[in-house]
């Protein structure tokens, strides 16, 4: 994928704007602190769709963390070959700065003599903020995922070419993919390697975890290429595992069958409980005696007298 990026002035009024609007810290500083970034990437999708991508953002020169998204920006993107453009379609930058397009598996492209695309994100500036623009020129590649079961071992197989004008095939050389498979919160990757003569085959040895239909989703990804840019696919596979989920129950105040350390617990409280009140008893009964003891005294001394 080549670049050819045409940069401008870096920051402008309008996110001053944004400073103050979003810190307070933006009192202290300038505009000279900040360096607008306008990057642009394009990614094939598995079902032949293409996004195109531009993040606008101003970042602080010394503090990198401290990040302003230029928002509502109207973001144009072309095929531009042989002096000739073709708007593909416009999007507005959201809050976090960024603008997108989804173009048709149908979409047709013009290209240059060698097969490349150039796509190009275009802004036109405003009173506030100057042009921005940025072009990626991509080949077309088509990649292909297959899964199959041999010999009881699973096996992932890529494929990955390029079709000229012709309809003549060629495989692609020296190009890294990544299998990877889907998880709740983001893709793992398992696997990683070289396609060479345009295929390449990995086997998968590990059990994956599935759905309750022991369904799991599994990617190729060609990421960051220089001639192709970003390329996924993928393909949904009966070969997970799933263990089943013991039923929960609901609370009770007792069941059949306690630990065991809850029933010499009990045990030992009832023992006490019994023995406090054996003992009480026992002292209520010597003082009851005693008392009679000490009034048959008191009587006798009081007739003696």
């Amino acid at each position: 994928m080549q670049r050819n990026i045409l940069k401008h002035s870096t920051i402008t009024c309008f996110l001053i704007a944004l400073l103050f609007n979003f810190s307070s810290k933006a009192q202290e500083t300038t505009v000279d602190d900040y360096k607008m970034s306008f990057s642009f990437k394009t990614t094939k999708k598995f079902d032949n769709t293409r996004v195109l991508e531009v993040n606008f953002i101003g970042k602080n020169r010394e503090d990198r963390k401290d990040k302003i998204p230029v928002f509502d920006a109207e973001i144009q993107f072309f095929n531009i070959a042989n002096d000739e453009e073709i708007l593909l379609g416009t999007a507005k930058t959201s809050n976090e700065g960024i603008a997108q397009i989804i173009l048709s598996e149908k979409q047709t492209y013009i290209t240059d003599e060698d097969g490349y695309i150039n796509l190009t994100a275009r802004f036109e500036g405003t009173d506030a903020i100057d042009a921005e623009e940025e072009e990626i020129l991509v080949r077309d590649l088509i990649l292909e995922l297959n899964l199959e079961e041999i010999d009881s071992v699973k096996t992932i197989f890529v494929k990955a070419y390029t079709i000229d004008s012709l309809g003549v095939e060629t495989p692609v050389e020296e190009v890294d993919v990544i299998i990877s498979i889907e998880g709740m919160l983001s893709k793992m990757k398992i696997k990683e390697g070289t396609i060479e003569n345009g295929e390449i085959e990995f086997e998968l040895l590990q059990n994956i975890p599935g759905d309750i239909d022991k369904n799991f989703t599994v990617y190729a990804q060609i990421l960051d290429n220089d001639e192709f840019g970003d390329v996924i696919q993928k393909k949904t596979v009966n070969w997970g595992t799933f263990d089943k989920i013991s039923s929960i129950e609901e609370n009770k105040l007792w069941s059949e069958a306690a630990p065991i350390w809850m029933y010499i617990v009990l045990t030992i409280l009832l023992v006490g409980v019994w023995a406090n009140f054996v003992y009480t008893g026992y002292n209520l009964f010597k003082i009851r005696k005693e008392t009679k003891v000490v009034e048959a005294k008191v009587n006798n001394e009081e007739e003696t007298v």
